[in-house]
């Protein structure tokens, strides 16, 4: 809707939504939004639309329920507008909307055609922001500034309740953000946008009018621009793209320009935003904009060189000065040119302002290399590079000498720092769309964002180290193959792993020098090189330069070398590049996940191996290093797993070597995420050697084993694998070790997973104490290791004897104190153990003392669908087993209508548990009468014709006691609950035939419902439950055949004697 289907939404030229990734996610976040918005916003979800939404829909008459009026084919519901028109009317094909009620109600009748149904409704509605809101809020959605026009609108706007508009539209403002801010978490741009847009305004600058102009103008497609920086549509910016331009040269015709993260070519003709077509290359694909203008138009290439500009001086205040790097490149005889800009940013306040005192400004390079410099210019970067003592060449022209042949290697650079390694001044050869740029998910909870260069500030600061670097990468520049390898030791004797020697190869050119040799034919160079890529890849800047440079290409290449020593290496290499989303999307986009997995093949087990096996372990321990850094992506996982790494990783799991255990269960436990993963660990014979590793005295190792149980205990064969081999004791000695909390929570998590089988908890952990333990970490702990405890707590608590322990250790209050958090995944837990604990008198009267049962209501706010339910189901107890129940409800103010406004919801647990507590709540009759004014009964009622089994039980027992206050049987009646309840009995659940026949029983004693019940063949089913062995059942069933049988001879007296 709005932005989002404007600025996100892919469109065919028929007007039809694209089936493509994008879009799906797109419709899945609408389709969220719009079944939860009447249980999250009941009162805005009643605001009647401007105008109807209409679509032809796939629903019919027999999908509706008994809260519609159903004629024939022709349905309407019960609510209508002003104008008596109804909310909701569907006249087949077409359905018309009125309210985001409906729209929310239809969208769940639709089941599995939902997306179906809003796809629809958003192909056939294109304007649904003005249907909804009108055109004037629909015209100010977009725009940056809303509060004025808004607040204008409200005083124009004479129409019924305009704060509920208002909200409405600042709730769809909200969605609009949030929808567009999450799909642009999945689109990465690999282009230093600044860069670019700086030249796009240094273009602009050449269009002034008089002779000196060389372009007529210089615009954009788009005046929008997403918050990362691109103008491009989103389902463009998946594959790459970045903006569009229009340019009008003063010799030929108008130029449209795509620039991408690919480079920069000619499109079919993209004039303004909007455009539906337009998007294919017709062109070659260029490095900058500088040499595409330059080959289309020669009149902006014969004056390019010609014309001279004055270069704006920046401002005293600014707080960036730049490194200047000249380059000087000579191809095949022809004089290229190229440049690097780069920033650095001073955090010493008192030295910036030194610095800005004694240094002037230097103009931007690229017009110095295009000769549109001042002799001012001139002056101040001879000033600048006197004064700096820091010369940044980045010339990489030299020669190796190698086994009879030469390999030239250069470092090349473009216009916009686009990464790859390109030519200087070539036109790259490349199908329209060569590059996914597709978005992954990943099972870290942080990805690496990416951090602005950083530059050490002055010369007086930098260690000799800094110097000594510098002059040897000058040195491998320069030499030949000899002195290449001397040169790489000698930098090798150096401690790479402190940060000014990393930044000092970076900042004097040495990284492409590096990532060049990697294409040599000569197996020292390589050597030398990856073991000093692999070292300094620890930094975070320098691994994201090597992926922009293409560097981890040329690794992923070097794993098919039949040396050994270089695989090993290489493997290493990626298993530090590759920590962040682009560097794992890369190596298995070309082929990397593959190759790694063909490195594990090698014998491991055996008492001595030969120096050949020996390598081969290394070559797989480092293979195994690589796979678990990329196994923190979806689509790795499943390469991974396609590719026969699981049988392979499960032969390595056998190792007696911990050094070879730690990443192979590291990338199990990474993977074991993925139910595939789970069972293959299961069945392979995996859960005995992890179980074994528990005992290791490597603690990494035995965090990862833990984590890898944890995950796979899901599943209840898992669980008693563990408990066969032994496991759990291990995992108990593990809660010792506090001070490490990733194993804490490794240990905890496991333990919590394996409790789940009641006899582990049974045979094992009371053996073990494991209780006392667990109540301990309640306090002073991390919150995933919180989680773990509590929901392993909530697991002992359903054993009578396990509570009686938790209270006498003191966990009652901690736990009590958990319920004022705000983490959902915790608070489910904490409201699950704190209601098993509540079915203990003393331990609710604990409870109830420490105000418990008014934080666990309070929840039922929260946002969470999770934490609603959880928190009904924990009242249920703390009703039943509080002292005085019916006044402790009543003394919570506002309570009785909070738990009724939530039958308005749409997730059937939340319904289940609410039902639930509302059968608890209504045996006190004051509280009754209370919720029958709060609207209980036409709530309960349009519940009825529900299929979930879980839920009708509930629902029928929360009927069965709301039917004794006043005409409430009458009005279950009237409101159309009777005939539903009827189907109930044929379910195959016995819970719900008995809280059914309740029901049933109580409905009875209205004369109209007999009536409903008899005509629904409620007689049948009854007497065969009559037969039931439970006693409460048979009581139930009887009563209602009873008061059914009483009316029908009633009702033949009155015909006989009157």
């Amino acid at each position: 809707m709005g932005l989002s289907l404007t600025k996100a939404a892919q469109w065919t030229t028929a007007g039809k939504l694209e089936f493509t990734p994008m879009n799906e996610s797109l419709l899945k976040e609408l389709l969220s939004f719009v079944e939860d918005f009447s249980s999250r916003h009941p009162q805005e979800a009643e605001h009647v639309f401007e105008e109807p939404l209409r679509w032809s829909t796939t629903l019919g008459a027999s999908d509706f329920k008994t809260d519609y009026y159903i004629s024939g084919i022709d349905v309407q519901s019960h609510e209508k507008d002003s104008g008596g028109q109804p909310l909701l009317q569907l006249s087949p094909p077409t359905v018309c909307v009125r309210s985001f009620s409906q729209l929310s109600k239809l969208v769940h009748l639709a089941a599995d055609k939902k997306l179906e149904e809003l796809r629809a409704c958003l192909e056939e509605n294109k304007d649904a922001m003005v249907k909804i809101l009108g055109p004037c809020f629909a015209d100010i959605l977009e725009k940056e500034d809303t509060h004025t026009d808004v607040l204008h609108l409200v005083d124009k706007d004479q129409g019924k309740d305009p704060e509920f508009k208002i909200n409405l539209f600042h709730l769809l403002q909200n969605m609009n953000k949030q929808l567009l801010s999450k799909l642009l978490e999945e689109i990465e741009v690999e282009l230093n946008l600044t860069a670019l847009k700086n030249d796009i305004e240094s273009l602009k600058r050449l269009c002034s009018e008089g002779e000196k102009r060389l372009l007529k103008s210089v615009r954009y497609t788009s005046d929008f621009e997403f918050s990362n920086g691109c103008r491009a549509p989103l389902w463009r910016q998946v594959y790459g793209d970045i903006c569009y331009l229009v340019v009008e040269p003063c010799d030929t015709e108008n130029l449209y320009i795509t620039c991408s993260t690919a480079g920069f070519f000619l499109n079919g003709g993209i004039k303004q935003e909007g455009a539906e077509s337009g998007y294919e290359r017709t062109s070659d694909t260029y490095k900058d904009l500088l040499t595409l203008l330059k080959s289309r138009s020669p009149y902006f290439a014969e004056h390019i060189n010609k014309q001279a500009s004055a270069v704006q001086e920046l401002p005293s205040t600014q707080s960036v000065h730049r490194h200047v790097e000249s380059v000087d490149m000579e191809e095949q005889g022809e004089l290229q040119r190229s440049y690097e800009q780069q920033e650095k940013n001073v955090q010493d306040k008192s030295r910036k302002q030194h610095l800005l005192n004694k240094k002037k400004y230097e103009p931007c390079p690229r017009w110095k290399k295009l000769g549109l410099m001042s002799p001012c210019g001139k002056a101040e970067e001879r000033k600048s590079r006197n004064s700096s003592g820091m010369e940044m060449s980045s010339e990489i022209r030299k020669k190796k000498q190698g086994s009879g042949a030469k390999s030239k290697m250069k470092a090349e650079f473009s216009l916009s720092s686009l990464p790859g390694r390109l030519s200087s001044s070539q036109k790259i050869k490349t199908p329209a769309r060569a590059t996914e740029l597709s978005s992954e998910s990943s099972s870290q909870s942080e990805e690496e964002e990416e951090q602005s260069e950083r530059r050490l500030e002055s010369n007086t600061d930098l260690p000799p180290e800094y110097w000594q670097i510098q002059k040897l990468v000058k040195y491998l520049k320069g030499g030949d193959q000899t002195a290449t390898v001397l040169t790489l030791c000698a930098m090798l004797d150096f401690n790479l792993m402190q940060e000014t020697c990393q930044l000092a190869i970076r900042d004097v050119g040495g990284l492409e020098v590096l990532i060049n040799l990697l294409d040599t034919d000569e197996v020292k160079c390589k050597i030398g090189s990856l073991k000093i890529l692999r070292k300094i890849s620890h930094n975070v800047q320098i691994r994201q330069t090597i992926v922009d440079m293409g560097g981890l290409q040329s690794i992923v290449k070097i794993l098919d070398s039949p040396v050994k020593d270089l695989k090993a290496l290489a493997a290493e290499t990626i298993a530090s590049v590759a920590r962040f989303r682009r560097a794992r999307r890369t190596v298995r986009l070309y082929g990397g996940i593959k190759k790694l997995v063909n490195l594990l093949h090698c014998v491991t087990n055996l008492a001595s191996l030969t120096a050949n096996q020996q390598k081969d372990v290394e070559v797989a321990r480092c293979g195994a290093l690589a796979l678990w850094s990329c196994s923190k992506c979806t689509k790795n996982k499943e390469a991974i797993r396609k590719a026969g790494g699981i049988p392979l990783l499960g032969r390595l799991l056998k190792s007696p070597h911990e050094n070879m255990l730690v990443p192979v269960v590291g990338t199990l436990q990474e993977c074991a995420s993925q139910e595939s993963y789970r069972i293959a660990i299961q069945t392979e014979g995996m859960v005995k050697d992890l179980v074994k590793n528990l005992n290791s005295d490597n603690e990494e190792l035995q965090m990862h084993c833990a984590n890898a149980i944890f995950k796979c205990a899901e599943d209840e064969q898992t669980r008693d694998l563990v408990r066969k081999y032994k496991g759990l004791q291990p995992l108990v000695s593990l809660l010792a070790k506090v001070n490490n909390k990733q194993l804490l929570a490794a240990a905890t998590g496991a333990i919590w997973k394996c409790s789940i089988s009641v006899d582990n908890v049974a045979e094992r952990f009371q053996e073990y104490k494991v209780l006392e333990s667990l109540v301990e970490l309640l306090t002073d702990q991390p919150e995933d290791v919180l989680v773990n405890v509590v929901g392993a707590l909530g697991e002992f608590a359903q054993i009578p004897a396990s509570k009686t322990i938790i209270r006498q250790c003191g966990g009652i209050k901690p736990l009590v104190n958990l319920l004022s958090g705000t983490n959902p995944e915790l608070l489910v837990n904490v409201t699950k153990t704190v209601g098993a604990c509540a079915t203990d008198q003393d331990n609710m009267a604990i409870i109830d003392q420490l105000d418990g049962v008014r934080l666990v209501w309070s929840l039922l706010k929260n946002p969470s669908a999770d934490v609603q339910s959880s928190a009904a189901w924990a009242l249920c107890p703390c009703i039943e087993n509080a002292k005085d129940s019916g006044e402790m409800v009543r003394s919570l103010v506002g309570g009785l209508e909070l738990i009724v406004n939530l039958l308005k919801s749409t997730n059937d647990e939340v319904l289940a548990s609410v039902c639930a507590a509302i059968a608890k709540i209504a045996k006190d009759k004051e509280n009754l009468a209370v919720l029958t004014d709060h609207g209980v009964v036409p709530l309960l009622a349009k519940l009825t014709n529900t299929t979930d089994d879980k839920l009708r039980q509930h629902l029928a027992e929360a009927i069965g006691h709301c039917c004794m206050w006043g005409s409430n049987r009458a009005s279950f009646g009237e409101a159309g609950a009777v005939a539903p309840l009827v189907r109930y009995l044929k379910s195959k659940d016995a819970t719900v035939h008995q809280s059914t026949a309740m029901a049933l029983y109580q409905l009875s004693k209205d004369p109209s419902n007999c009536i409903t019940m008899h005509e629904k063949g409620v007689v049948k089913p009854l007497i065969h439950i009559m037969g039931s062995n439970d006693k409460t059942l048979q009581e139930a069933a009887a009563g209602c055949v009873r008061n059914i049988r009483l009316l029908a001879v009633a009702n033949r007296k009155a015909i006989l004697f009157y």
